[in-house]
């Protein structure tokens, strides 16, 4: 990427030489050739919050900015990046959404996240450390930035006006408002689930913003429970858990199962642990934070539960997917079942054949199919 301050080599996390999409967009340049432009200064605390693979923190690394990010590939790949760089250690403090902000922000730099309900949370979480000088900027793809986008920006910081879009990339310009009555923070939500759902019908699930679908059972994971296997496997894992809703019904109708909730987003995991709690399930989980299942032990898993997503940030691939179900075959034991969830026009069957040898059709309806592979000795 090239930046006024000369160009910076990135890439996204995990490293695939045949991965064609970059760690970096027309919003995160239109943001760095502005702040050069208008000589922006770049003092005191520097947070730069949903950047999406480091190319900003990377960019300003000179100004020992902090990076706030929900997703552990993107925190990842910032690292490598910054090392590629040769930015050193410490420079670049790499926060979670889920961490407490700093105290006190001077500049606010916001890559807008696909999620509307995480830019109100983060934005509702960091509002008190912005002050009347504090320089607020937002960036993103027009089709990204909509007028409930603007108008959260105005409700919780102060008013706001937008840029002439460039290379289909647009800015937000913020001034905070400190006499603004900010709105209570609605995040985390909870609700209980409808009847019809198995071992989990009627209880609560709590979600923290950006989660998919946070406000209600998607109607994927409700197939999924409704199509569960029985109690049986010692070793569970709920793969790209998000609210762990799935993983929390096995532990309900087998409080003998071990289960492992992964989820690449610190908010997704977050929300896992809180609906597991909520339940008061007395069986032995672990949550974890990563990609995918690297870092489980090959041959430790009996099953594993998966509804993998199909877009990266604006994105349509599947290499999410693909990496999910090749990661389930190294953990999973001699005779261990992959169960996935998916839509139909996905294919997920010829891939699943690939890396297992073999599919089996378990379910479907009009839009989903229920598919499970086992792991040959």
């Amino acid at each position: 990427m090239t930046t006024p301050w000369g160009e910076v080599e990135l890439s996204r996390f995990p490293e695939d030489p045949r991965d064609r999409l970059r760690a970096w967009d027309a919003s995160d340049a239109y943001l760095l050739r502005h702040l050069a432009a208008q000589n922006v200064p770049l003092t005191g605390e520097v947070v730069v919050l949903g950047d999406r693979w480091g190319a900003l923190v990377t960019a300003l690394a000179e100004h020992r900015p902090t990076q706030i990010t929900d997703s552990f590939l993107g925190q990842e790949a910032s690292r490598a990046n910054l090392v590629r760089a040769g930015v050193e250690p410490g420079a670049v403090q790499l926060l979670t959404t889920q961490d407490e902000p700093p105290e006190r922000i001077d500049v606010l730099l916001v890559r807008v996240p696909k999620s509307l309900a995480l830019l109100e949370d983060q934005l509702l979480r960091l509002a008190p450390a912005v002050h009347p000088g504090t320089v607020v900027i937002g960036t993103g793809m027009v089709k990204e930035i909509h007028t409930s986008t603007l108008q959260l920006f105005e409700r919780i910081l102060g008013p706001t006006r937008t840029s002439l879009a460039q290379q289909k990339a647009r800015l937000i310009f913020c001034t905070p408002d400190p006499a603004l009555r900010r709105p209570a923070n609605p995040w985390p939500y909870r609700y209980d689930l409808p009847a019809g759902v198995g071992a989990i019908s009627g209880r609560p699930v709590v979600n923290h913003a950006g989660v998919f679908c946070a406000d209600r059972l998607d109607i994927g994971t409700r197939f999924l429970l409704q199509h569960l296997p029985g109690p049986g496997p010692a070793r569970v894992v709920d793969l790209g858990c998000g609210n762990g809703v799935v993983g929390t019904a096995v532990a309900l109708a087998d409080p003998a199962a071990e289960v492992l909730f992964v989820d690449e987003s610190f908010q997704a995991v977050a929300a896992a642990e809180a609906t597991y709690k909520a339940n008061g399930v007395p069986g032995h989980a672990e949550f974890r934070v990563g990609d995918g299942l690297t870092g489980v032990a090959p041959d430790s898993v009996d099953l594993v539960l998966n509804n993998p997503p199909f877009h990266s940030h604006q994105a349509t691939t599947d290499a999410t997917a693909r990496r999910m179900f090749t990661g389930a075959r190294r953990a999973l034991r001699a005779g261990g079942e992959l169960w996935v969830i998916g839509n139909r026009h996905l294919g997920y069957h010829i891939t699943l054949k690939r890396v297992f040898g073999n599919c089996e059709l378990v379910a479907s309806d009009a839009k989903f199919v229920l598919l499970k592979a086992v792991r040959k000795a």
